[in-house]
């Protein structure tokens, strides 16, 4: 097949150690390529854990709007995570095998080096098989969920990223969704020329209410889990001026939600914090639309989806000073950024947006709106067909 040649269309194999119904950034990812490759035209197959265990095969899904063969392997839940399932790799290994000699795809596109994609990297490089790897995982955040001790936990970190490093040495091409995710992945491991390539959205999918504001409220969008520190917002809080009538609104659900529920309790604004729980997407853009700034004190992001969701809905953004979060924040154009796990400092930076006048504050609105157009899913669709094609991406 010519690489230049872009009539013909591609098998391409996604395999991911988390995907629907699983919410969070590296899954929703996914979704949205393999859904983008299928409106092209291309043959879509998508690899990823079953929700039950026995429960392996080829399974037709609708994913994102769009139909493709989703091929689930068993799993088993891993009990310290309140979602997270696993493949066990002896099986894993020979599922790859038997997929691979089956489904013959042009190029293998793994969304980490876990389980899934290690087993489907191997297998795949053995048969010459282009592979494209996508970084959404650092060591680090897992941390949380292995019930080591602190000292064991280092080693952890160290071994994790040599760990990876002998997966994504396979591949022909690395990405990551930011480029200071990639300058990460290349300092703790020996790959080089590591890509930027958003993860992307079509913001044409969200709405934003550029009418003046009639309430104060703050949203967050995400994994209600300890890397997230919803904890540091709730904080923040009890330090807004009363008068501002402030409401915060938590969309998402998660391991940490009756903690954060007493945490709200305790500081005595329970009354104006909403837990959600998981949401369908049509309520979840409902409450962008609906929002008045959005607010994340994660210290652990790649690129971070709802973020740029947010911006698509046109709200100004308040956001730790931490990971690829500044990348998606134009200080005192689209928000401000925060010291991390700073409270006051988020209180103030807070106060600052609600504290601006109509124009000012539709100003910030529509510079968020202009700024997610960098991030538009088709500009990353294009960049990975090139790859996926074996060409260098148009810069």
């Amino acid at each position: 097949m010519s690489t230049s040649d872009r009539s013909q269309t591609l098998r391409i194999l996604i395999g991911c150690d988390t995907f629907s119904p699983d919410v969070n950034g590296a899954a929703r990812f996914a979704e949205r390529l393999a859904a983008g490759f299928v409106r092209r035209g291309d043959d879509v197959h998508v690899v990823a854990p079953s929700k039950r265990v026995n429960r392996t095969g080829a399974f037709a899904e609708t994913i994102e709007g769009e139909r493709m063969t989703v091929h689930r392997w068993t799993s088993w839940r891993w009990y310290p995570h309140d979602w997270l399932r696993f493949v066990l790799p002896w099986r894993a290994r020979s599922y790859a095998r038997r997929l691979l000699d089956q489904l013959r795809p042009d190029v293998i596109h793994i969304q980490s080096h876990i389980v899934v994609g290690r087993a489907l990297a191997k297998e795949g490089a053995k048969r010459g098989i282009r592979i494209i790897a996508t970084n959404h995982v650092m060591p680090e955040n897992v941390l949380d969920f292995t019930l080591l001790p602190e000292r064991a936990k280092r080693l952890f970190v160290r071994w994790g990223w040599r760990d990876a490093d002998r997966v994504l040495r396979r591949a022909s091409a690395i990405t990551t969704p930011t480029r200071r995710a990639a300058d990460f992945l290349e300092r703790n491991t020996d790959r080089r020329g590591v890509l930027p390539v958003s993860c992307g959205l079509r913001a044409s999918d969200y709405t934003a209410d550029l009418t003046p504001r009639t309430r104060n409220e703050l949203v967050f969008v995400g994994r209600v889990t300890l890397e997230k520190e919803i904890d540091v917002i709730l904080r923040a809080l009890p330090r807004l001026d009363p008068a501002l009538d402030v409401r915060f609104t938590i969309v998402g659900d998660g391991d940490q939600r009756k903690n954060l529920e007493k945490l709200a309790a305790d500081l005595g604004v329970a009354n104006r914090v909403t837990f959600t729980g998981r949401v369908s997407d049509e309520q979840l853009r409902g409450h962008l639309t609906a929002a008045s700034v959005f607010v994340i004190a994660s210290i652990a992001e790649l690129q971070s989806i709802a973020t740029m969701e947010a911006m698509a809905s046109g709200l100004p953004i308040v956001a730790a000073n931490a990971m690829a979060l500044p990348h998606l924040v134009d200080e005192g154009e689209n928000g401000y950024l925060f010291q991390p796990g700073n409270d006051r400092e988020l209180a103030d930076r807070i106060s600052r947006v609600l504290a601006l006048s109509d124009a000012d504050y539709e100003r910030m609105q529509r510079a968020s709106l202009e700024a997610v157009q960098a991030h538009d899913i088709d500009r990353t669709l294009d960049t990975f067909d090139a790859l996926y094609r074996g060409e260098r991406p148009e810069a």
